[in-house]
C-alpha cells in the first residue's frame, strides 16, 4: 500500500477527473474550468489567512488542507502530477529563499 497521502490524493483526483460532473465535486470543478478552480483557490487562501489570525490550530490545519486540495485539483487539471511538484521542491531544497528570489529577479530583467 502506498503511504504517501499526497500521491494517493492525486490518484483519486485523477480518477475523479474522468467522472461525470453530476457525480463528483472534482469533475464538476474541472468541467467548469480554470477560472472556477482559481476562484476556489482564492477563496480557500482567504480562509487560511483568516484562520491564521485565530488561536485555533485545528481550524488553520483544516483550512490549509482545503487550500492544498483545491491547488492539487488545479495541478491535475493542468496535467501536473505530484512528482512534478516534488521535483521542483527537490530542485529548490537547500537554496536560500533570498538567493532563489534574486535569481528569479535577475532572469526577469534580462
Amino acid at each position: 500500500m502506498n503511504n504517501d497521502i499526497f500521491k494517493r490524493l492525486f490518484e483519486v483526483i485523477g480518477e475523479r477527473k474522468k467522472a461525470s460532473p453530476e457525480s463528483s465535486y472534482v469533475a464538476k470543478l474541472m468541467h467548469r474550468g480554470t477560472e472556477k478552480i482559481n476562484s476556489k483557490i482564492t477563496e480557500e487562501a482567504g480562509e487560511v489567512c483568516e484562520a491564521a489570525l485565530e488561536d485555533d490550530k485545528e481550524h488553520l490545519v483544516y483550512e490549509i488542507c482545503d487550500l492544498l486540495f483545491h491547488t492539487f485539483v488545479l495541478a491535475s487539471h493542468k496535467d501536473i502530477v505530484i512528482d512534478d511538484i516534488k521535483a521542483e521542491f527537490e530542485r529548490r531544497f537547500g537554496t536560500s529563499g533570498l538567493a532563489e528570489k534574486a535569481g528569479r529577479d535577475k532572469n526577469e530583467s534580462e
